[in-house]
């Protein structure tokens, strides 16, 4: 008998579309602004109209394909997804001068690579005719089995290959992760609300952010029966998001479903990354690693050790029914040794069928409405 639901929200509950659309523009401006490898600053500006940014996504990410790629392989967080992307150009864009420059770039790629860096890299890019491949980040990552945060290792592996230098900068979340992060914050939650995302203020003033824009994967009001229909069930239920805290309480404070669920248990990137501090540099807390959901389950009254040290699988697993819309999420659920139902509603809508097939989910469902019948019949 079911007594919890554990939900993912990106592609369960809210639309992953802004997102991407926000993590192609960041890729995007990080190749040709002037704040970043300036390659085109003429074409950059922060008032994309849905058109222009439709084809952005379609040129940065080819048809979504490599978003698809990295999903396949279990990375779950935004920010992965555009450190890849924005990472792998680099290395593409370097490659095409290493027979000239290549005392610079072993320097560059002896420490961390942070906006300096970059702004270093950018006048001597300049020089030459260089061009980008989106295409060819598949072709090359398509060659290696690694998953999760062996992706990032992989890009050391690349280093080698394209450019001959040994390194290990592009393993965790380094320098280079954290300029993608703040660039994306700047897209997603725009002028308004940088300061309270980051910390930090906006390297590009101008961007009015998706924030305010966020749709859900299904009639809202509908969604909000749900939720009560569990909760007269006698159904706890609770969020396991990677979404960061701002970007998960806004949207669901303007959507009224904060009632529904308990603060203690709506557990965000916020709290990943707190966590993160308290164990070794470079191990991720971050999906599909199950610590999002085993503290979303237990609750933050539950130190974050106690959670990251929880005795998996956990007692009283098939209590649990965790829903989620990747590969990441059923990762967590399968170490957790809870039951898990996909959703239809991610990026890869109806093709993600064959990869939940392909690794044994228990339940696919093409909505998360369809939860409703799900409980009622087991």
């Amino acid at each position: 008998m079911i007594k919890t639901i554990l939900f993912d929200v990106d592609g369960v509950l809210l639309s992953e579309e802004h997102y991407f659309d926000a993590s192609a523009l960041t890729v995007w401006e990080m190749l040709i602004s002037e704040n970043y490898l300036g390659l085109m600053p003429a074409k950059f500006k922060t008032d994309y109209t849905e058109a222009e940014i439709a084809a952005i996504r379609e040129t940065v990410f080819k048809k979504d394909t490599v978003l698809e790629l990295q999903k396949s392989r279990g990375l779950n967080a935004n920010w992965d997804m555009i450190y890849l992307t924005f990472s792998y150009q680099l290395l593409h864009l370097l490659s095409q001068i290493k027979e000239r420059e290549s005392e610079k770039i072993k320097r560059w790629l002896s420490k961390e690579i942070d906006r300096d860096i970059i702004l270093e890299i950018a006048p001597v890019l300049s020089q030459y005719k260089v061009a980008f491949d989106f295409g060819k980040f598949n072709e090359d990552f398509e060659k290696s089995s690694e998953t999760k945060q062996g992706l990032m290792d992989y890009l050391n592996i690349l280093a080698f290959e394209k450019l001959g230098v040994e390194t290990t900068i592009f393993s965790g979340k380094g320098a280079l992760w954290s300029v993608c992060e703040h660039a994306s914050q700047e897209w997603y939650v725009g002028d308004e609300h940088i300061m309270a995302s980051t910390g930090k203020p906006s390297v590009q003033l101008g961007k009015k952010g998706f924030l305010a824009n966020e749709t859900t994967t299904g009639p809202a009001q509908e969604m909000s029966k749900l939720f009560q229909y569990l909760i007269d069930k006698g159904i706890f239920i609770g969020i396991g998001t990677g979404r960061p805290a701002l970007e998960t309480i806004q949207p669901f404070k303007h959507l009224d479903w904060l009632k529904y669920f308990q603060d203690n248990h709506i557990i965000t990137a916020d709290e990943v990354a707190s966590a993160e501090l308290e164990v070794p540099k470079g191990v991720s807390l971050s999906k599909p690693n199950p610590f999002t959901y085993v503290r979303a389950l237990r609750g933050k009254e539950h130190s974050a050790l106690v959670c990251i040290n929880e005795k998996l699988p956990i007692e009283n697993g098939n209590d649990v029914l965790i829903v989620g819309d990747s590969l990441a999420d059923l990762l967590a659920a399968k170490e957790m040794g809870c039951h898990f139902a996909a959703v239809l509603t991610g990026l890869s809508g109806q093709e993600a069928r064959s990869d939940f097939e392909e690794h044994d989910a228990e339940y696919i469902l093409e909505h998360v409405l369809d939860v409703k019948d799900l409980i009622e019949r087991i």
